[in-house]
């Protein structure tokens, strides 16, 4: 008995590593774009100045790219975030879970083993016939026994099942890369605002304060008849407007402050970890942004977007197997003694060899409607491929052309601030030598200051945008928390 059982095991084992054809279809992966270029020309044609942006195609993003900006305050947002924010935990988690149930789902590649041992102490009536071969009415009965069963994978559908826990487990890693890419580029980005924020608040302020001395010129000039109430009326609304617009600044950098806390995995109430500065900031003149061609294995939504439609083909698989015969084979046996010293005894071991097969017959066609709605899942998923890279070369077209129309802003706000820096200095100047009032000086602060702000703006937009760009790019190498944080 114990060699019969033994073969059998073995022969269902040699079925799991010797099987056919999987139905279904192959999947292959979707053939890169065959494109040259993100955009139509000139999608980003930089100035000659000293300071402007140079594209470089052939050259890749660096994984850590946020360090071309040179700020070690910035990398220390950077990876306390990293080390810390509860998304990127939570999406680790679920990569975990991912892997997991694709472990328990290779499981049915091999049979199934389960063993067994009950003890019973019993008396039976005497009009029952006695079990045990004694004819004892009171008696003790000990059982052992191993089952072992296996459904041999003929026409693949394991295989389909395995091949589709695979994918979605390929597609929830790269949604972990994802999570990790928009972590850093919000970091740097609202670490970005809130340093500009906090400069347009300083330079709000000092345009109240002029607009404030020029009202109390004004007034004083009102008082000795030099002026009509109208004039100082309406540098009374010209402070107000300057005035009003210093709390949304303020709002603004409050809620800056409060992301930034967040993404650290820090509460509100304890603040950033860390500021920046804009003027601390190394803008990076040699931008790199790899070959159009490669985008499609950068972007962590494309790749995870292909793995979805791998899972949506293995699907079709299953579904088509499912239709299919279905052959169950196992095997029982053990020994019952009415003692436990005899569970050892031949005459007392029992077995069984089956199987079985099983043919859908009719179900109403609800089997060959679940293929169908498979194959649509299929349809549905390679057309959502097509508009994740779609709009995945989209997001790069949009911010390098983005970033050309930052250069050029700049430079016309460079301009507008040199031009505010020398009206003043010449107002300054006539003033000293009685040949203006002090209006033109107030005014021609006024109209500096002003000019500050919206420089200041221009430097951010260069920055934000490049950041867009790494982004878009899908920028970055994402190591595990533990890795990150060690």
């Amino acid at each position: 008995m114990k060699t019969r059982y033994l073969s059998f095991t073995a022969a269902m084992t040699a079925l799991a590593f010797g099987q056919g054809c999987a139905v279904g279809p192959n999947f292959h992966r979707p053939a890169a774009p065959q494109v040259r270029a993100y955009a139509p020309p000139p999608a980003f044609q930089p100035s000659t100045a000293p300071d402007a942006q140079h594209i470089v195609q052939g050259m890749d993003v660096p994984a850590r790219w946020w360090t071309l900006f040179q700020s070690p305050a910035l990398d220390g947002l950077v990876d306390q975030a990293i080390a810390n924010n509860p998304d990127t935990a939570a999406a680790e988690a679920a990569l975990r879970q991912a892997r997991e149930l694709l472990y328990a789902q290779r499981g049915a590649y091999l049979p199934t083993v389960s063993g067994s041992f009950d003890a019973t102490r019993a008396r039976n009536s005497a009009t029952i016939a006695p079990p045990l071969a004694d004819n004892s009415s009171i008696y003790s009965l000990y059982t052992a026994q191993l089952a072992v069963s296996y459904t041999p994978d003929v026409f693949g559908g394991v295989r389909r099942q395995v091949e589709a826990a695979t994918a979605r487990a390929e597609s929830q890693a790269f949604q972990t890369q994802a999570a990790y890419l928009t972590l850093t580029a919000n970091v740097v980005q609202a670490a970005l605002q809130e340093a500009s924020l906090r400069e347009q608040i300083d330079a709000t302020g000092r345009i109240i304060a002029a607009e404030r001395e020029l009202l109390a010129l004004m007034q004083r000039q009102h008082k000795a008849g030099e002026i009509a109430g109208g004039d100082v009326a309406a540098q009374e609304t010209a402070l107000a407007q300057a005035e009003q617009s210093l709390p949304p600044l303020q709002k603004q950098l409050a809620q800056e402050r409060d992301l930034l806390a967040v993404l650290g995995g820090r509460f509100p109430a304890d603040g950033p970890s860390g500021t920046i500065e804009i003027s601390a900031l190394a803008l990076p003149l040699q931008v790199p942004i790899g070959l159009p061609s490669t985008l499609v294995e950068r972007r962590p939504d494309i790749r995870a977007a292909e793995a979805n439609l791998h899972n949506a083909s293995a699907l079709v698989g299953v579904a088509v197997a499912a239709r299919l015969p279905n052959i169950t084979l196992s095997a029982n046996g053990g020994s019952a003694a009415a003692s436990l010293a005899g569970l050892a005894s031949g005459p007392n071991a029992f077995w069984t060899l089956a199987g079985g097969l099983t043919e859908p017959i009719f179900d109403a066609g609800a089997l060959r409607h679940q293929q169908k709605a498979a194959e649509a899942a299929y349809d549905q998923a390679r057309d959502q491929y097509r508009s994740t890279v779609l709009q995945a070369f989209q997001n790069v077209a949009d911010t390098l052309q983005a970033l050309q129309l930052d250069d050029e802003s700049l430079r016309a706000a460079q301009r507008a601030e040199a031009a505010g820096r020398r009206s003043l200095t010449i107002a300054q100047k006539q003033v000293q030598l009685g040949e203006t009032s002090a209006f033109a000086v107030l005014n021609a602060e006024q109209a500096f200051h002003q000019a500050s702000i919206a420089l200041i703006q221009a430097q951010t937009a260069r920055y934000t945008d490049t950041v867009a760009l790494f982004q878009a790019l899908g920028a970055g190498e994402w190591p595990s928390r533990s890795q990150a944080s060690s």
